[in-house]
């Protein structure tokens, strides 16, 4: 028979940790999907308090194994001797089969795989949505920061005309 969730739970939902908001600007997201981590007791504590940096992160394939480099995740202020080195590699839980799709697009397209968040679902259970990302250069950035003023312009147009 499957768990329920409890009242708790429920209420508490999907809660977003940290954003990668440079990968967003940086790089065209082709495609995203939802890993799992592998998580040390200090290191999930500071992910539920929110001390992570995705900024400087990407995903490494090696031995058909998902790895998240460069991203800080802070020690926890309570913890003791044997707190968590900050940027260690972690793991991340794929299937087989997406890590093979991932490490054969990134290596044929020349593309990178981002973290573009990382959240505690409502199981709290820490999750990292990764993106197969194709650079921009630096017209489609301009291009970007145009389209973002433009946009901004236009809601504070419509919001003193209503």
């Amino acid at each position: 028979m499957a768990k329920t969730a409890t009242k708790e739970q429920e209420k508490r939902g999907a809660r977003t940790v940290a954003t990668n908001r440079k990968a967003r600007f940086e790089y065209f997201i082709e495609e995203s999907m939802e890993a799992g981590i592998v998580l040390t007791g200090t290191e999930i504590k500071s992910v539920r308090a929110g001390q992570v940096n995705l900024g400087d992160g990407f995903v490494l394939i090696r031995n058909e194994e998902a790895w998240l480099v460069n991203v800080h995740i802070a020690q926890f202020e309570q913890g003791n001797r044997y707190n968590h080195d900050e940027t260690r590699q972690r793991k991340l839980l794929l299937h087989k089969d997406q890590i093979a799709k991932l490490h054969s697009q990134a290596t044929q397209r020349n593309w990178t795989i981002v973290p573009l968040k990382m959240y505690i679902n409502d199981r709290g259970r820490a999750k990292v949505e990764i993106g197969l990302a194709r650079g921009k250069q630096t017209h489609d950035k301009r291009e970007t920061i145009a389209k973002r003023e433009s946009d901004r312009e236009l809601r504070r147009v419509l919001k003193q005309r209503y």
